[in-house]
C-alpha cells in the first residue's frame, strides 16, 4: 500500500508533467494542496466515480482553479471517465482538460472556476441547496440528503470582493456542512502577497460566524485529518487555514511565484522528482499507486447503500420520493405547461394595466404553487422587485423548510450563489435587483451562461423611465451588454401578458440562463388575438400590421411598444401601410427558423424604425445602416419619467418625423 506522501506525489507529477507537455499553466497550486486533497479525497469525499451525477455525492470546487490540473489529476486517479491521456491533452483544442475546470468537459468537474472567489460563491450555493432540499425532503429516521460541499481557495479568492459578499451570508444562514480548506501559501503572480493582502483572516471569517481552524500544517496529513474531523462536527460553516508552500517539493522555485503559473522546466523537474523520490517517467502511475486511489468499488458502495435506503423512504414516503427524483432530473411537473398556458389566456383576456413589474409578481403567485423546486430572493429590494409572491417562506439558520432567500445587498454574490443553487440541483433559482445593478454581477451572469444554467436573473426599474433617482439608477448600456453575451436569453416584455409568457419560456428553459426585464412605470394592455398571443414565445412577432406589404416596419420592446402602437395608428390613418413588430427577446427571435424571420421582418422592407430607451447601437442589426433607431446616446438625468421621455425623443411627434423622413414625407 503506498504511502500519503506517495499518493499525493502522483498529484504532484501529473500536474508538472502536464503543464510542461503544454508550456502553459499552474503548476504550483496543485504541488501545494496536494497533501490536503490526498486527504480529504481519499479519506472523506462521498463519490460514485462511475456516476458523477450521483445526488447525495459531496460536492468538490476547486476555487482558484488556475490550478486545475489539481483536480484533474484527482478525478483521473480516483477511477473518473478522465484518462491519462485526456491529461497529456492539457489545454489543447478540444480537450477534456482545458486550462481551468470547465463544467460539462470533464466528468466529476461540479462548476466552471477560473473567476477568482465565484467557485467559493458557487460552493455557498451548493451548500444553501442541500440544506434546503434536506429540510424540504428528510424525515425522521429518512435522511436521503445528507453532503457536504468542500472547496479549496487561495489569496486571490479572498481578495475578491465577491468572498465577503458570500461568507457573510454562509455565516448567518449557519451553512454547517459547507468547510473551505484556505491555500495560505503567500503567493500570488505579482509575488509575495504581504505587500497588498494583510487581512487577519482568521479573524475575519470568525466575524462572519465560521468557526476557523487556524494555522494547520498543509503537508502534515494528521493535522488535515483532525482539521476535518473537527468541521465535520460543526453547527457553522468552517475555513481550515492550512500553510503551504507553493511548488512543494521543487528545489528553485517552491515558495516563490516563478512556480505559480509557468512550467517548471525539464531541468527543475528532473531534480523535482529527485527530491521527492518520485523515479518514475513522465505521466506513470505506478499500479500500486492506482490502486491506492481507486475509489470505484468504495463509492459503488456508498451509492448502492444509500439506494437502499432510498428504496426505504420510497416505501415510506412515495409521493416525496417521486418528487426528489423529478426535482432532481430537473423535469417541471407535468401540468405546468398547461396550467401555465391557462394562466397567461386569462390575463390576456383581462387586459390589465400595470408595470412589468407588478405584472411579473402576478406571475409568480400564478407559477409559484405549481413549482416547489422554485428558490428565489432578492438583493435587498423585493419591495421595489417584486419577487415576494404569496407562498414565500424566508429561509433562515434554523429553518431552511422555505423557499426565499433575502441575500441583502450582494448582487455578485446573489448571482453566483444562484449558479451555485442550479449546479447543484433540485432548484429553479430566480434573483432579483435593479438592471442598472447587474454591472456588479454581470461575471456570475456570464459564468451562468458559460455552463448553460437554468438561472433566472430579475431586473427591474428597466429604463429613464426610472425617473428622479437619476442616471446612478438609469441603465443604458445593459441590454445590450446582456443581448450579446452567448447562451443568455434576455426579454423585456411590453405588457403583462408578455411578462408572463418571458415567465414561463424562462422557467421552461433547461439548456441556458435567462434574465426577466420589467418596468416600474405601468404599461398598457395590448390586444392579440390567439395567433398572436402564442407567437410572443418566438421572440418576436407582428403586434400591428396592414394590408399588404408594409412600406414601414417599426420594432420596440417594452414600455416603447406602446408608443409604436400609436404611432401605428396615426400613420394608418393617414394611409400608410405600418407593421409594429414587437420584439421581447431578440435572442429567441434569432433563433427562430429563416421563413419566420423573414415573415416578421421581410427583407424587401428596408424603412425600419427601432425604438427603445435604452443603447441605440444595437438595433443596426435589425434596421441596417438605412433605418433609424429612436433610443439613447447618453446617460439620462433626474427628473420625472414623463418629462426625461419627452427630453430624449421617446414622443409620438419624434417618432413620426423620424417616419417622414424614411418615407419621403
Amino acid at each position: 500500500m503506498p504511502s500519503r506522501r506517495e499518493r499525493a506525489n502522483a498529484i504532484r507529477a501529473l500536474s508538472m508533467d502536464a503543464v510542461q507537455k503544454a508550456n502553459s499553466g499552474h503548476p504550483g497550486a496543485p504541488m501545494g494542496m496536494a497533501d490536503i486533497a490526498e486527504v480529504l479525497w481519499h479519506d472523506y469525499l462521498r463519490h460514485n466515480p462511475a456516476n458523477p451525477q450521483w445526488a447525495d455525492r459531496d460536492r468538490f470546487v476547486l476555487s482558484n482553479g488556475h490550478g486545475s490540473m489539481l483536480v484533474y489529476s484527482l478525478l483521473h486517479l480516483t477511477g473518473y471517465d478522465l484518462s491519462i491521456d485526456d491529461l497529456k491533452n492539457f489545454r489543447q483544442f478540444g480537450s477534456r482538460t482545458p486550462g481551468h475546470p470547465e463544467y460539462g468537459y470533464t466528468p466529476g468537474v461540479e462548476t466552471t472556476t477560473g473567476p477568482l472567489g465565484q467557485g467559493l460563491a458557487n460552493a455557498v450555493g451548493m451548500a444553501v441547496a442541500e440544506k434546503v432540499l434536506a429540510a424540504q425532503f428528510n424525515r425522521p429516521g429518512q435522511r436521503i440528503v445528507d453532503h457536504y460541499t468542500y472547496v479549496f481557495l487561495g489569496d486571490g479568492c479572498l481578495m475578491e470582493g465577491i468572498s465577503h459578499e458570500v461568507c457573510s451570508l454562509a455565516g448567518t444562514l449557519g451553512l454547517n456542512k459547507l468547510v473551505a480548506f484556505y491555500d495560505d501559501n503567500g503567493i500570488s503572480i505579482d509575488g509575495e502577497v504581504e505587500g497588498w493582502f494583510t487581512d487577519d483572516t482568521p479573524a475575519r471569517f470568525e466575524a462572519y460566524g465560521w468557526l476557523v481552524i487556524r494555522n494547520v500544517d498543509g503537508h502534515d496529513a494528521d493535522e488535515i485529518r483532525t482539521a476535518i474531523e473537527t468541521a465535520r462536527k460543526s453547527e457553522r460553516p468552517v475555513l481550515i487555514c492550512c500553510k503551504t508552500v507553493i511548488g512543494f517539493g521543487s528545489p528553485n522555485k517552491q515558495g516563490k511565484e516563478a512556480c505559480h503559473g509557468a512550467a517548471l522546466g525539464a531541468e527543475e523537474i528532473a531534480l523535482t522528482r529527485d527530491a521527492l523520490g518520485w523515479k518514475h517517467a513522465p505521466f506513470e502511475i505506478p499500479a500500486e499507486i492506482y490502486a491506492g486511489w481507486d475509489a470505484r468499488a468504495a463509492g459503488a458502495a456508498r451509492e448502492t447503500e444509500w439506494n437502499r435506503r432510498f428504496a426505504a423512504y420510497q416505501a415510506e414516503f412515495p409521493e416525496l420520493a417521486a418528487e426528489f427524483l423529478r426535482r432532481s432530473r430537473g423535469e417541471l411537473p407535468a401540468d405546468f405547461a398547461a396550467k401555465a398556458g391557462e394562466y397567461i389566456a386569462e390575463i390576456a383576456a383581462k387586459g390589465e394595466t400595470i408595470a412589468s413589474r407588478k405584472a411579473s409578481q402576478n406571475a409568480l403567485n400564478a407559477f409559484g404553487p405549481l413549482l416547489p423546486e422554485f428558490l428565489g430572493g432578492s438583493a435587498d429590494l423585493a419591495g421595489s422587485n417584486l419577487t415576494l409572491w404569496k407562498g414565500c417562506k424566508a429561509l433562515a439558520a434554523d429553518d431552511a423548510s422555505g423557499n426565499y432567500l433575502h441575500y441583502g445587498v450582494r448582487e455578485f454574490g446573489m448571482s453566483a450563489i444562484m449558479n451555485g443553487i442550479a449546479l447543484h440541483g433540485g432548484f429553479i433559482p430566480y434573483g432579483a435587483t435593479f438592471l442598472v445593478f447587474m454591472e456588479y454581477a454581470c461575471n456570475a451572469v456570464r459564468m451562468a451562461a458559460l455552463m448553460k444554467q437554468r438561472v433566472l436573473f430579475v431586473y427591474t426599474h428597466d429604463s429613464i423611465g426610472l425617473g428622479e433617482d437619476g442616471p446612478t439608477h438609469q441603465p443604458v448600456e445593459q441590454l445590450a451588454s446582456l443581448r450579446s453575451t452567448p447562451n443568455l436569453d434576455t426579454w423585456r416584455p411590453c405588457d403583462a401578458v408578455e411578462s408572463a409568457v418571458a415567465w414561463k419560456c424562462a422557467i421552461e428553459r433547461q439548456d441556458g440562463p435567462s434574465t426577466l426585464v420589467f418596468s416600474r412605470q405601468n404599461l398598457p394592455h395590448q390586444a392579440r388575438d390567439a395567433r398572436q398571443l402564442a407567437d410572443i414565445a418566438r421572440g418576436g412577432y407582428v403586434l400591428r400590421d396592414c394590408a399588404g406589404t408594409p412600406e414601414l416596419i417599426l420594432i420596440a420592446t417594452g414600455s416603447e411598444v406602446a408608443l409604436a402602437v400609436q404611432a401605428h395608428e396615426t400613420l394608418s390613418g393617414q394611409g400608410r401601410r405600418v407593421r409594429v413588430v414587437s420584439m421581447p427577446s431578440t435572442s429567441v427571435f434569432d433563433r427562430q427558423d429563416a421563413a419566420w424571420k423573414q415573415a416578421v421582418l421581410p427583407s424587401g422592407v428596408g424603412a425600419r424604425i427601432a425604438i427603445e430607451a435604452a443603447h441605440a447601437d444595437f438595433w443596426y442589426k435589425y434596421v441596417g445602416l438605412a433605418g433609424r433607431i429612436v433610443g439613447m446616446t447618453r446617460f439620462g438625468e433626474s427628473a420625472p419619467a414623463g418629462a426625461l421621455f419627452e427630453h430624449f425623443g421617446f414622443t409620438l411627434d419624434n417618432l413620426l418625423a423620424s417616419a417622414g423622413e424614411l418615407l419621403g414625407d
